[in-house]
């Protein structure tokens, strides 16, 4: 259920990361900062990847606020570094060992009944007490 109150601490939780960057894709165009929209470095399906490094991710695409903020530093819209420090830190309690990716580009009905079940099956295989969604 959504939005339901902690049943553990946060500093003894499992926190599982939840984007909407895409990997970056080599060869299908600009997908730097400041990069215009770019529908060849879009990502259509549900996908995971390890959170014991930072990964190459973009944010190439139009949802975001170009005029408030930049795509420059991937810490403001892909926060697993501060995650990481947050755990040694002992303020949560773990991260899960795969972060997920959740696609933009598909309709509502698609995005409830096939990708947010994915995610939540994917969140639950990884023993996540929580998820901190990150659109981007």
């Amino acid at each position: 259920m959504p939005f339901t109150p902690l049943g553990t601490p946060l500093a003894q939780a499992r926190v599982a990361l939840i984007t909407t960057a895409a990997p970056h894709q080599p060869g299908v165009g600009d997908q730097g900062p400041g990069a215009k929209y770019n529908a060849a470095a879009k990502f259509y399906t549900v996908y995971s990847d390890a959170t014991d490094t930072v990964p190459d991710l973009r944010i190439s695409h139009v949802g975001y606020d170009r005029v408030h903020t930049t795509a420059e530093d991937p810490r403001t819209w892909f926060p697993l570094a501060r995650l990481q420090e947050a755990v040694k830190a002992g303020r949560i309690g773990a991260l899960t060992s795969r972060f997920h990716g959740a696609p933009t580009n598909r309709s509502h009905r698609v995005t409830m009944e096939t990708d947010a079940p994915e995610l939540l099956q994917r969140c639950r295989d990884d023993g996540a007490d929580v998820a901190v969604l990150v659109p981007s």
